[in-house]
């Protein structure tokens, strides 16, 4: 779906700024016209002052403010300005410009708008705004209240030990979760709104004393390019922002944790968070990282550094099991242990394919298991999946069409996937190993081989935000291997600002 529609056919009424007029009745015709087949739109007009001779009305989305929170803007005239202005019986316009206009204390916090554009992009956005007859000016209120998923537990990062707290789509409460973890002022926050129709805030977030200002200028920079694309979710962001759009391997990094968060932030990294996303962007993502979990820091560095090791074994049978198999098979069965390669010749024995199209076919089902398994309801998905996964592989060996070494070799593959913490990562696998098994099924361990080369190259050219993917190992940076293939203990990885390490010292 293509989001970056500029719109050419906007009328001039949008484009222009349009004060604000003192005539009351003109600026509501001009929002009833812009806002025409609105029918969530409420305009309540009313009366105050002496024998009520002052008019005003106010205009907000029904949508978009809890009833409670209207009724109580609407109780009277002394929500907006205190007792000693006077009662409101007696207010009129003079005493609302002047109190307002000196920024005077009011029970509500209220921001002053100057043109009726500036008010339309407000209401669109969840604010109340107020028009009084004879002032060239609006009083803006933010009070839109929407009915957000409360925080649970992260579903895609779930750990046995540490917090339980997962972001959600409020950019409010997710700034708030990283705000009770990074208690400094150095914690920076700077938001942009994208998009001509979506009004969508966007918010970087980073932390200044570790923040490389290169990398920090270059987002921003790619941001602020982004002013006509109406974005609907952090996906949008990453799109739009990356280096190389045709690659298949993930160049930032998501997540739903808070401690996630912020233990980037310590980082070095910057953080993109969206509103009405549960997910926030880390930039940038080193192709390292991928296979780094939370978890890790919760646990004993023996044990952490294990399990790393563990997800990069896994890494490799993901990407070239299939591959490996096609090429011993067809190509070099003399590199296969005679034992082993009797018990593969008798098992593929009547088989009508070849290892490749019998390879084909089984990772396609495989695949399309996988893809059913995600869309069911979660209740009866996990059970699809793994009943279907036996009874398929079952009648496949048992009509000839597939052999049990295959299938295992299918099923290993699948798992392998499974455990790479970064799901697109994973899915970047899933893409990359058909090509490696066509140059296998082709040329045997030499294609396999140049398969392999190909990755390399292209992982050794791949930037995000203009960082080396593959740092720190090429350029290699000794220091921070302690956290790269291992795990360091923590009194050791703690001393110093990790981001000095990774993106050297801050310009």
């Amino acid at each position: 779906m293509n989001q970056t529609i500029v719109s050419d056919t906007r009328s001039e009424m949008d484009m222009d700024i349009q004060p604000i007029s003192p005539v009351l009745e003109s600026n509501l015709k001009w929002l009833e016209k812009r806002f025409e087949h609105c029918d969530d739109l409420s305009v309540f007009q009313w009366h105050f002052g002496p024998e009520f001779r002052h008019t005003a009305f106010s205009v907000y989305f029904d949508s978009l403010i809890e009833n409670k929170t209207l009724n109580y803007m609407k109780t009277s005239l002394q929500d907006l300005v205190p007792h000693e202005v006077g009662p409101a019986i007696s207010i009129i316009p003079e005493d609302v410009i002047r109190f307002f206009s000196n920024h005077g204390v009011s029970t509500q916090s209220a921001k002053l708008v100057n043109d009726l554009k500036e008010a339309t992009d407000h209401i669109v956005t969840g604010h109340l705004v107020i028009f009084f007859d004879g002032w060239d000016q609006a009083l803006s209120y933010k009070v839109a209240s929407l009915i957000t998923r409360q925080v649970t537990e992260p579903n895609a990062e779930s750990v046995v030990h540490g917090p339980r707290e997962s972001t959600v789509e409020n950019v409010q409460k997710n700034i708030g979760m990283l705000r009770q973890r990074l208690k400094t002022p150095n914690f920076k926050l700077e938001k942009f709104m994208l998009g001509a129709e979506t009004k969508t805030e966007v918010n970087i977030a980073y932390l200044i004393n570790t923040v490389n200002s290169e990398v920090l200028n270059e987002l921003k920079k790619r941001i602020s390019g982004m002013q006509q694309v109406n974005v609907l979710d952090t996906s949008f962001i990453e799109e739009s922002i990356e280096d190389s759009t045709y690659s298949p391997f993930p160049q930032y990094r998501y997540t739903e944790r808070p401690d996630t968060a912020a233990a980037a932030l310590l980082d070095g990294k910057i953080l993109v968070i969206v509103e009405g996303t549960g997910s926030i962007l880390i930039c940038p993502g080193l192709f390292a990282e991928m296979y780094q979990s939370p978890e890790d820091f919760y646990q004993r560095s023996m044990m952490a550094s294990l399990i790393r090791i563990m997800r990069i074994i896994a890494f490799f049978i993901a990407l070239s099991l299939p591959s490996i198999y096609i090429a011993l098979t067809t190509f070099h069965p003399e590199l296969i242990p005679t034992v082993l390669l009797l018990a593969i010749m008798n098992a593929r024995e009547g088989i009508p394919f070849t290892a490749f199209i019998e390879a084909a076919i089984m990772e396609f089902f495989f695949e399309l298991l996988r893809e059913a398994g995600a869309r069911l309801p979660r209740q009866i998905g996990a059970t699809i999946s793994i009943v279907g996964a036996l009874v398929i592989g079952e009648a496949a060996i048992s009509a000839g069409i597939a052999s049990p070494t295959m299938v295992v070799v299918v099923a290993l593959t699948g798992i392998a996937s499974f455990a790479i913490p970064q799901y697109n990562m994973a899915t970047a696998l899933r893409i990359i190993k058909i090509p490696l098994m066509i140059l296998s099924a082709v040329l045997g361990g030499f294609g396999l081989m140049i398969g392999f080369l190909w990755i390399l190259l292209h992982l050794a050219s791949l930037r995000s935000l203009g960082q080396p993917y593959l740092a720190p190992l090429a350029p290699l940076q000794p220091k921070q291997l302690l956290d790269t293939l291992i795990r360091a203990p923590l009194k050791i990885l703690l001393r110093s600002p990790r981001s000095k390490l990774i993106f050297g010292s801050k310009k």
